[in-house]
C-alpha cells in the first residue's frame, strides 16, 4: 500500500492529480524542492532498503531525504498511485567523469508516458539535477528553471542527457530504454552504498534547488550556486556547523552523535 496523500502533504503539493503532463511537471517540482537528495545514510554505514514501505518511512514519515535509488523510487511509486505509466531505466553516470571507460549502470531515472509523449523524470541527481521533467525529443535544448538540458544519441544508439554550465555543455549519463527491473537497483544499490570504492561511501554528499541557485553539501563544504557558475562555498568547521546546515538548508534533523560521525568525512 502507498499511501499517497502522506506523500503530497510531505512535499507541500495541493494541485490536480491528473496524470496529465501539467501534474507531472508541478508533482516534480513540489519533490525536488522539498525532498533533498543526500546519502547520510550510506556514510553511517546503514542499510539502504527500496521497498515502498521503508521509503515511505524514511522520506515521509521522518522527512528525510534520500539517493537516487530512493528519492527516483519514491517518485516513482507515487506517480503509479496517480495513474501515471512510469518505466524505471538505469544510466552510467559520466558528469565530470576523467575516465574513459565506462562506468556500470548506477542511477536509476523514470521514463513517464503521456498522451503528450514520453518523458524523463528525475529527481535525484545531486547538484546537476533537471528541475523539471524533459521531453525524449533528440538534439533539441530545452530550457527550465535552472540550466538548459538536451538529449542526445550517442553512435551505438542509446542516450546522453545534457546540461549546459557557464557555457558548456556537459554530459550527465548514458542510458537506454530498457526497462529494468527491482533486482537490478537492489544490486546497483548494494554496490553503490557497501564497495570500499564507492563515491557515495567515502562521501558526504546533499543537494536542494533553491529559486535560481542550487545549494550542494560535499564533506565539509557547503556551496551556493548560480546559474552562471558562479559558486560560493562555505568550510563547516564542525559537527555543529554541518548540523545546522542539515536543518537549516536541507530540513534534516540530526542528533550530536550523528552530526559528530558526519563531520569526519573530508
Amino acid at each position: 500500500m502507498f499511501d499517497i496523500d502522506a506523500y503530497l502533504a510531505r512535499i507541500g503539493y495541493t494541485g490536480p492529480r491528473e496524470p496529465n503532463v501539467e501534474s507531472l511537471r508541478a508533482l516534480h517540482r513540489a519533490h525536488l524542492f522539498n525532498v533533498p537528495f543526500e546519502n547520510l545514510d550510506v556514510v553511517l554505514k546503514r542499510p539502504i532498503k527500496l521497498d515502498p514501505q521503508s521509503l515511505q518511512q524514511k522520506m515521509v514519515v521522518q522527512r528525510r531525504g534520500g539517493y537516487c535509488f530512493e528519492s527516483n523510487a519514491l517518485f516513482m511509486y507515487a506517480l503509479q498511485a496517480l495513474g501515471f505509466a512510469v518505466t524505471p531505466l538505469a544510466a552510467r553516470v559520466l558528469w565530470e567523469r576523467k575516465d574513459p571507460s565506462l562506468p556500470p549502470r548506477s542511477h536509476m531515472l523514470l521514463m513517464v508516458d503521456l498522451e503528450d509523449g514520453l518523458f524523463l523524470a528525475d529527481v535525484a541527481f545531486g547538484g546537476q539535477t533537471p528541475p523539471q521533467p524533459l521531453s525524449f525529443a533528440v538534439n533539441i535544448e530545452q530550457p527550465t528553471t535552472h540550466e538548459p538540458y538536451r538529449l542526445r544519441r550517442t553512435a551505438d544508439g542509446e542516450l546522453e542527457l545534457e546540461a549546459l554550465m557557464a557555457g558548456q555543455w556537459g554530459v550527465l549519463y548514458r542510458f537506454t530504454l530498457n526497462a529494468q527491473q527491482p533486482v537490478d537497483f537492489e544490486h546497483a544499490n548494494w554496490y553503490t552504498a557497501t564497495h570500499p570504492d564507492s563515491f557515495f561511501a567515502n562521501n558526504l554528499i546533499a543537494a536542494i534547488p533553491g529559486e535560481g541557485c542550487r545549494y550542494t553539501l560535499f564533506n565539509k563544504e557547503f556551496r551556493s550556486r548560480k546559474p552562471d557558475g558562479a559558486v560560493e562555498t562555505l568550510v563547516l568547521e564542525d559537527a555543529k556547523a554541518l548540523a545546522a546546515v542539515l536543518r537549516e538548508r536541507f530540513g534534516i534533523s540530526v542528533s550530536d552523535a550523528e552530526a559528530t560521525a558526519l563531520s569526519a568525512f573530508g
